[in-house]
């Protein structure tokens, strides 16, 4: 007897104001609910065709949207902010059935993206210039800030809402039109995103979806229709789009990996320290490029720390997102779980202390979803996988110093710089340590510094490839050339005739 298999639904590409039906022979990928391990449906995955034809479309959009006012294109984000206030809920429950994470986190998510979106809505201001009357010869000099044309952004699985809303927000009140390839492990928010973009006003083609992996991207990077490409993942992925199209001459930002530090001075509270790593180490299953993965113990504070967090850990809540009390979901995929599952091997095998070990989390009626628990390390060292690499799961690792001038040594030594913090009740300490860290977003008694929309997200070293953070003012730079206008109305009986030599203010 044949058992009919269960249909499940297809996600397709979005482009020109409506939903692309796929092809009979188009390619196409999975996607997970991570909290049961079953195929919730499947997404298609684009080839360089599909590719321009949301250039094309976004293209053809693009000289009517960049002469819209200013005003006039944040009139679409003011009705789009509001869209997004009445379906809060509803991305929020679309994120956590395709990435795992816990309702509220997902809530979060969704917010910390409107807060973009309510920035991008100043745009007559964010995009007003300088000018200088008469600076000489009856000549004055303004500036202007003008639209790059298509811009692309290619996002990654742990924030499918918030990272897409930190790019194309400010392209659009700019005066760009945008193509954005979502990670293809949980697409379904970035399609509800387009459909109320256009709800909004948004024109058709100004804010295209195309699903797909390295096939996609790649086609977006060699597409000359593509003026600028926005990128979060990871480093070697973000070195190579940086490379890729800056030989093409296409503007970039490529966002990468890291490893983010946790100082904790001996004149800390050690119970917020300890709360702090405990939700900035595990928040998200670890799946945060922002995410706590070392914690640094400076002096005698090591043994009492490590302590601390051994109570706490058996009591995190691990189970479905979905539910209300849940403090961790799974992780996005079984592929991903073998990953870390890896690096935990490799912590032991590399001589790291295991003090708490996550590697056979149970979970009543989810024995097929992609779990993990907490996972703690004691006496990491550099030099070590579980301290040199990314590992984007739920692991943390206790590296101890002697002082405060090791620990600076340390950090500034890694390789990744994307964020760090430093628990301490003393000012001078959190002074000092502000100003000689080598990162890029630093928190002082904050354990994942991620700056509001007004300020601007970004680390340094190879954390970072390009010369501008993203959103906020380095946002409006990044989607705008800057261009200098010198004008003079001159009176033709006062003509001295061909001028030769460099014109100065005398």
């Amino acid at each position: 007897m044949n058992v009919a298999q269960p249909v499940v639904r297809t996600i397709g590409h979005f482009i020109a104001g409506r939903a692309v039906e796929p092809a009979i022979d188009s390619r196409r990928g999975p996607v997970f609910n991570p909290a049961t391990g079953a195929i919730s449906a499947e997404v298609l995955l684009g080839d360089a065709s599909i590719v321009d034809t949301a250039v094309t479309a976004a293209l053809a959009a693009f000289g009517k949207w960049s002469e819209t006012s200013s005003l006039n294109r944040a009139r679409v984000m003011f009705r789009f902010k509001e869209l997004l206030n009445r379906h809060h809920d509803e991305l929020a429950r679309l994120i956590t059935l395709e990435h795992g994470k816990v309702l509220s986190d997902a809530r979060g998510e969704v917010m910390r993206g409107i807060e973009v979106v309510e920035f991008a809505c100043g745009a007559p201001q964010l995009l007003k210039t300088q000018f200088s009357d008469n600076i000489g010869g009856g000549i004055d000099n303004f500036s202007l800030r003008q639209p790059l044309g298509v811009c692309a952004g290619i996002t990654p699985f742990n924030f499918p809402a918030m990272v897409p809303m930190w790019m194309f927000p400010l392209a659009l009140v700019c005066g760009n039109t945008f193509v954005l390839k979502p990670s293809e492990r949980d697409p379904s928010a970035s399609m509800r995103i387009a459909e109320l973009l256009t709800e909004a006003g948004l024109p058709d083609g100004a804010f295209n979806v195309v699903h797909g992996d390295k096939e996609a991207v790649d086609a977006l990077l060699v597409h000359p229709g593509v003026a600028a490409i926005s990128f979060v993942g990871s480093t070697p992925i973000a070195e190579y789009i940086h490379l890729e199209a800056v030989k093409r001459g296409k503007r970039v930002q490529a966002l990468g990996g890291a490893k983010n530090h946790l100082v904790v001075m001996p004149d800390a509270d050690l119970d917020h320290a300890a709360d702090a790593l405990i939700g900035a180490a595990y928040g998200s299953a670890g799946e945060r490029c922002m995410a706590i993965s070392i914690g640094v113990a400076v002096g005698h504070v090591a043994d009492e720390l490590v302590a601390k967090l051994k109570e706490r850990i058996p009591r995190l809540r691990i189970k479905d997102g979905l539910e209300a009390d849940a403090d961790m979901g799974p992780v996005v995929t079984e592929t991903h779980r073998q990953k870390i599952l890896g690096y935990i091997e490799d912590g032991i095998a590399g001589g790291a202390v295991l003090e708490a070990d996550g590697r056979r989390q149970a979970v009543p009626d989810r024995d097929e979803g992609f779990y993990l628990g907490a996972t703690l390390f004691d006496h990491v060292v550099p030099g070590m996988k579980i301290y040199d690499e990314e590992i984007f799961g739920p692991v943390l690792g206790i590296v101890r110093v002697a002082d405060f001038a090791a620990a600076v040594e340390l950090i500034n030594g890694h390789e990744f710089a994307n964020g760090v913090s430093c628990y301490t009740t003393d000012g001078a300490t959190a002074r000092e340590f502000a100003r000689r860290i080598e990162v890029g977003m630093v928190g002082i008694n904050v354990p994942i510094p991620v700056p509001m929309a007004f300020h601007s997200f970004g680390g340094w070293k190879r954390s970072l490839f390009g010369d501008h953070h993203v959103y906020g003012e380095e946002g409006v730079r990044f989607y705008t050339r800057y261009k200098s206008v010198m004008q003079r109305w001159p009176d033709a009986a006062a003509s001295k005739g061909p001028e030769f030599t460099m014109p100065v203010n005398k």
